[in-house]
């Protein structure tokens, strides 16, 4: 088996994720055949060191023995049952554990496959709860930059026109309001200002405000103090809507803690995790709920007053193990205090960075770190070039546009951090020459 061989029969049958397929025509697919901590093996022996934890997933490594050995034992007592009317011990124990540790009055979890999916279960139920109450409000609201997914409905609340533009006529209503412009508490001030002048002018209509705390993802790695959080959740409770929280991306400790609400000492109304809370391993998601919101639907069986919805991989038995695994290696490793030091390290190489002319300005949250350049022309799709660049060099990371981010495994050393700066730093002195 070689690469050739595997990427010429994948171009035959495959359509991949934002992908351009034809840029394959000359930049081939690269076939992995195995993985081991971060790393990444293709099938001719190259190695590639996984800098964005395969699109934000991956926490503790690929092929990670302990979680390994708890989904094969999972996988010889039960494989997945449906859980309209059913349940099983692993599902129980995670959403147990998961109450445990997430900010304190969110008490019940709701499970989906992946993290749109989360999202549209966040959007209809506000909506629904609304309703229940008697109070009709369409309408969300999101942050400028904001990215919550690609289906219809997470997609209408995010705001990357490159995402959105095509599909405009078919999404539900939403509107923006500004993300502060930096992580200074004035930019978060100036932020919740223009929040409260559409509340003030609008409230009646809005069902809730979701935001992506603290890091805004693929709207281009933005980031803001906490106290526009602390701000937006007494301003949502002010005028009764809700207060939803996508930390889809930056849950399971990205920022330093263990969930990003944490810093400004909020709860949610409604808290989304997807990605790191199976490890990197399975697709799962959930939305946790407060008591109150639970509530709105708890009844003799009423159709309208009821939440009929469902996905047939719901609360997955596999899934659950994965994240049972992933929650283990938290307690027994301490991880969100080791992290830490891998935060300083990447907080050094940023520093490499600063100062280079076609750098505007680096920036970090925890274990996300950001190179934001400027100075070249969109058509030169700089960030596909530097991605080239870098798998040259045995360092996967795929800038989004101009916008270079590492987000590694939390297994990696200060070692391997290094490793993936001197590619980026080679890359954009080949490019600058």
């Amino acid at each position: 088996m070689t690469n050739k061989s595997i990427s010429n029969r994948d171009m035959n049958v495959l359509w991949h994720p934002c992908t351009q397929m034809k840029d394959h025509e000359t930049f081939p697919i690269i076939p992995i055949s195995r993985g081991n901590g971060i790393y990444l093996e293709d099938f001719e022996g190259n190695r590639y060191i996984d800098g964005i934890s395969s699109w934000w997933v991956n926490l503790f490594g690929h092929a990670n023995s302990y979680i390994n050995g708890k989904v094969k034992e999972q996988l010889d007592t039960l494989e997945h049952v449906i859980l309209a009317g059913f349940t099983h011990e692993g599902i129980v124990v995670l959403s147990e554990r998961l109450v445990k540790l997430a900010p304190e009055g969110l008490t019940r979890c709701f499970y989906a496959d992946n993290g749109s999916s989360a999202v549209e279960v966040a959007l209809k139920m506000s909506y629904h709860a609304h309703r229940n109450r008697g109070d009709n409000r369409a309408l969300f609201v999101s942050l400028t930059n904001s990215y919550h997914g690609e289906t219809l409905g997470a997609l209408s609340v995010g705001d990357v026109a490159l995402y959105k533009e095509t599909y405009e006529p078919l999404l539900i209503r939403s509107i923006q309001t500004p993300s502060p412009c930096d992580q200074t508490v004035e930019a978060a001030n100036e932020a919740i200002a223009q929040f409260e002048r559409l509340l003030r002018e609008r409230s009646s209509e809005i069902a809730a405000l979701i935001v992506e705390p603290l890091v805004q993802g693929a709207g281009g790695m933005v980031m803001y103090h906490p106290h526009f959080l602390t701000q937006a959740k007494w301003l949502c409770s002010e005028y009764g809507i809700h207060f939803i929280a996508d930390e889809i991306m930056v849950g399971f400790g990205r920022t330093g803690t263990m969930f990003a609400c944490e810093q400004a000492e909020i709860t949610p109304d409604f808290l989304i995790l997807s990605k790191g809370l199976t490890g990197g391993y399975l697709p799962l998601s959930v939305v946790m709920t407060t008591e109150s919101i639970y509530g709105e639907f708890y009844c003799d069986y009423n159709p309208y007053r009821s939440f009929l919805h469902s996905h047939s991989y719901t609360g997955n038995a596999l899934a659950c193990a994965a994240a049972n695994a992933t929650l283990d290696l938290f307690e027994k490793n301490r991880v969100i205090e080791a992290n830490r030091e891998l935060s300083m390290a990447i907080s050094d190489g940023l520093k490499r960075f600063v100062g280079r002319k076609e750098v505007k300005e680096t920036r970090q949250c925890g274990m996300i770190g950001v190179i934001e350049l400027e100075g070249f022309d969109p058509k030169e799709r700089i960030g596909v070039t530097i991605h080239r660049l870098c798998l040259g060099k045995g360092i996967l990371i795929r800038p989004l546009g101009n916008i270079i981010y590492v987000m590694p495994p939390y297994v990696i050393t200060t070692g391997e951090l290094g490793l993936i700066f001197d590619a980026i730093e080679s890359a954009l002195n080949e490019l600058t020459l």
